[in-house]
């Protein structure tokens, strides 16, 4: 194959007929260069939010969770929303390296790094959330599967627990997952450090990783196996953080369709804020010949697709209520649409369900501004799914118990520094570690395909 065949291929998911170089010399810039002046304004604002979050935290222990604005009916709050959104947030990371790496579909490594690093951050920012709604979080440690001989601290009937198995095990091989993909480009940095301490300090994070033919083996099986271990928790963690809810007797929540409809929906969100960022890092640091434009269509592709699986969940929760001629399941949902909290349903409808629909049209489908905004919307959109399932229960089965939830100036503040939390790790992510799997994006390039003819591209 010709260099000029290779730089117009359509099907070549790396554009600008890069070498094993270029790539290597692209991607280590970043960690090696110096700290930018917009990372460090941005790094600021967010560590100032971080901070925020945690200040509210210690006056949420201070003085109870009585400074939300929970009330009789309405019980979780914003804390159990965020929680639920977060999840959802770290499922695309999973989806993008262990189950599209099992499919062999190549396109990921463009942007599995920094969706792996993604899930481990959301995933931090969800376990505050349950750890600080319980109340006294000083005993959080009961609702952990440690020893039960006696029967007295655990109860394992409690989705707590269940969220402490689903969520742990789900960081724990999501770590791993991102830690053993990192090995390699670690050597890399180790390698072209300048300093000792970069030296001494990638090289001890690089596990003495030197590319031997053996280490390969070894890394490449570990590596399948991890994304075996994985996939399944892309089901099962959220399917768990679905029945938080189903397992209730709560009209609106009662519903088989629920594990589903939940995980559905976290590709759906987590693949949006993949968007977000692949869109900002690709134009930040000139990473448009890796994250290219055949990628990014790919991904609105599933977001149209997981975005009509939700809207399908929508319709169908309906079609159920009226089916089943249960009248409490039919007003909990024609309260959704119609109650004192319509605003927030029409609002998910709108970014959830329409939104997603311009990428039928392959222009706007490959149009970057477009992305951008429609990936803001579908996420503000799924944020406010997790509201309209947890604060319609306003109106329950008692008339006498209606209420109107609004949250207080410490729900909003929490929500804004779990944002802060999260940039601030991303941020910190992409200025000291490699955000794009070298070894896995020179692995896709025509000259590392032993049966093509063409060595001289080296």
């Amino acid at each position: 194959m010709s260099s000029a065949t290779e730089h117009h291929d359509p099907n070549c998911l790396v554009t600008g007929n890069p070498t094993f170089e270029s790539i290597t010399e692209s991607v280590s810039c970043i960690p090696e260069s110096r700290t930018p002046l917009a990372w460090k304004i941005m790094f600021s604002i967010s560590a100032s939010l971080a901070l925020g979050l945690f200040c509210l935290i210690g006056y949420l222990f201070w003085e109870g969770v009585g400074v939300w604005g929970l009330n009789n009916p309405v019980g979780w709050g914003w804390a159990i929303v965020n929680f639920v959104f977060w999840v959802g947030i770290g499922h695309a990371g999973t989806l993008i390296s262990a189950i599209l790496f099992l499919l062999r579909q190549r396109w990921r490594t463009a942007i599995n790094r920094f969706a792996e690093g993604m899930t481990i951050f959301a995933v931090i920012c969800a376990l505050i959330f349950p750890t600080i709604h319980v109340g006294r979080a000083w005993v959080i440690h009961w609702t952990l599967p440690i020893p039960n001989q006696m029967g007295v601290w655990p109860n394992f009937r409690s989705p707590l627990l269940w969220d402490s198995f689903a969520v742990g095990t789900y960081f724990i091989c999501s770590f791993l997952f991102w830690y053993v993909g990192l090995i390699p480009d670690l050597a890399t940095l180790r390698d072209r450090a300048k300093t000792r301490i970069r030296k001494i300090i990638y090289g001890l994070f690089s596990l003495g990783w030197r590319g031997g033919n053996r280490q390969w083996r070894h890394y490449e099986l570990t590596y399948l196996i991890l994304a075996g271990i994985s996939t399944p928790l892309v089901l099962s963690v959220h399917s768990i953080v679905s029945t938080d809810f189903a397992t209730a007797q709560v009209p609106g929540w009662h519903t088989t369709i629920f594990p589903p409809y939940f995980v559905a929906g976290a590709i759906f969100s987590g693949f949006a804020m993949v968007m977000t960022l692949s869109l900002i890092a690709r134009k930040v640091f000139n990473l448009t010949h890796i994250i290219t434009k055949k990628v990014l269509e790919r991904m609105n592709m599933i977001m149209l697709l997981t975005g009509m699986m939700v809207g399908y969940a929508y319709s169908m929760e309906f079609f159920i209520a009226w089916y089943s001629g249960n009248i409490y399941e039919q007003f909990a949902f024609v309260n959704r649409a119609f109650g004192p909290y319509a605003w927030a349903y029409w609002i998910m409808i709108s970014c959830n369900v329409l939104v997603p629909q311009i990428f039928w049209f392959k222009k706007l489908r490959n149009h970057l501004v477009v992305m951008f905004i429609a990936s803001i919307f579908i996420n503000i959109g799924m944020w406010f799914e997790r509201f309209v399932i947890v604060v319609t229960l306003a109106r329950d089965f008692l008339p006498a118990a209606w209420d109107y939830y609004s949250p207080t100036w410490h729900d909003i503040g929490l929500l804004i520094g779990s944002f802060g939390l999260f940039f601030t790790l991303f941020l910190l992510f992409m200025r000291f570690l490699p955000i794009v799997a070298m070894s896995e994006v020179k692995g896709i390039l025509p000259q590392a395909d032993p049966h093509k003819s063409g060595e001289h591209h080296g």
